[in-house]
């Protein structure tokens, strides 16, 4: 009787799960929002008496753990994270499942998503194979307490002939790593590390100049003077503005010289806004804000976009408790969980939620910047061209290869990638 009782309360939540079930394994990557789902995997097993174990890796180590387990028939992953430009790759292969007959059957209701997210990692050619996870839009912070101080205010203004303020335009912000680089202190701190860490940070830099990678036939204009502008002014911001080393830092070592108070910007996931005020990881809580990163004029920024998404391999061992996770996990009562313990939520009833909002009030810039940013090129080939574009961007910082050369050399990958897809006729 007990256990049946124990039974119904578990179907009145919507999630039947047997406690001698296959594990839900998941390789995730080591980043503040996997931290909280495996603080309330707990609740979920609970609930359903499914396990769930988590692979926590680097994200160097991702892609190549996961390929081998997506090409066999049988993997050991019953549910995957997928980064937004693996996307392209993984739905030509076939990796994924799609999700649609799941939603539909179980009313699954995808609508408070971010329309941008879904479109990023969510569908692909109309078919619905990921839930977004967790956003990693990236915006500008900077210390507040730097830009509210008389005196830097008076030696700007004497200096640039302009008001030391929240920079509205990139040209204001470039004035200001300038400015504030000086004593041992660094204007910018940057995380060069190739190939990942390099190729989404310099992004902004070329979307802040009005630079985008490719036009509307997929072309590469990468080699333009926007382009190059950016690449110049990233190579400056490390080896002429930022600490010694951070051609080889990736976002940890870079958030770590901004929280320790040695920097006065640092261009990042948004997802680090809320590490700012944690005193057990900052020494600046109470004097860092997140904006979208300012590009050539106040009303186009330059942020880059960027998200994971849950998904179903088609080598998944149990699927159907790897659903019965998926939809727990992205339910908007754990998604909320998520957000108020400083995740980065994929959905506007999140965003939008009174709880969040007492907690966070930053929430409305976050939301502001995740619809404003700029995406990648997303195509089969993306993972490829990071690690074309990590490549040359790492050697212009280096000074062996001039911008102009890095990126006339990632042109001509970037098109034989292009054309091997069927982009670029």
């Amino acid at each position: 009787m007990l256990k049946q009782l124990l039974l119904g309360s578990v179907m009145a939540l919507g999630f039947i799960g047997s406690a001698a079930a296959e594990p839900v394994n998941i390789l995730m990557e080591g980043v503040p929002d996997t931290e909280y789902v495996k603080a309330l995997v707990p609740e979920f097993t609970k609930e359903t008496g499914i396990e769930v174990n988590l692979e926590v890796v680097n994200y160097a180590e991702m892609h190549t753990k996961l390929v081998p387990q997506l090409v066999s028939p049988k993997g050991s992953y019953s549910a995957i994270v997928v980064d937004f430009y693996w996307v392209g790759e993984f739905a030509k292969a076939g990796w994924m499942q799609p999700l649609d007959d799941r939603i539909k059957a179980d009313n699954f209701d995808t609508s408070p998503y971010i329309p941008a997210m879904m479109d990023l990692v969510g569908k692909v050619n109309g078919t619905t194979y990921m839930l977004p996870f967790y956003n990693y839009a990236m915006g500008l912070t900077y210390r507040t307490d730097l830009l509210a101080d008389a005196k830097n205010q008076a030696d700007f203004k004497t200096k640039y002939g302009m008001d030391l303020k929240v920079p509205e335009t990139w040209d204001e912000y470039q004035k200001q790593v300038e400015f504030f680089t000086k004593d041992g202190f660094y204007g910018a701190v940057n995380q060069g590390l190739r190939p990942d860490p390099i190729a989404m940070e310099w992004s902004n830099y070329l979307f802040a100049n009005g630079g985008e990678y490719h036009d509307a036939d997929w072309k590469p204009t990468l080699n333009t003077p926007a382009g190059v502008k950016a690449l110049e002014q990233y190579t400056n911001s490390i080896n002429k503005y930022g600490p010694v080393g951070s051609a080889s830092f990736g976002f940890d070592e870079a958030f770590n010289v901004m929280a320790q108070g040695k920097a006065y910007s640092y261009i990042t996931y948004n997802f680090f806004r809320t590490a700012y005020d944690d005193p057990s990881k900052s020494a600046v809580v109470g004097k860092v804000e997140i904006m979208p990163v300012p590009g050539v004029s106040p009303d186009k920024g330059g942020s880059l976009n960027g998200a994971w998404g849950w998904a179903i391999p088609k080598s998944s061992p149990n699927p159907d408790d790897a659903w019965t996770f998926l939809k727990w996990v992205e339910s908007k009562e754990i998604t909320k969980k998520r957000a108020l313990a400083g995740g980065s939520p994929t959905r506007t009833d999140v965003f939008d939620d009174a709880d969040v909002l007492a907690k966070y009030p930053y929430y409305p810039a976050l939301k502001k910047l995740l619809l404003t940013s700029h995406n990648f090129a997303v195509f089969t080939y993306t993972p490829q061209l990071v690690e074309v574009l990590g490549r040359e961007l790492s050697l212009a910082v280096a000074g062996e290869m001039t911008p102009a050369d890095a990126l006339a050399a990632v042109e001509v990958e970037f098109t034989e990638l292009a054309k091997k897809d069927g982009k670029l006729k």
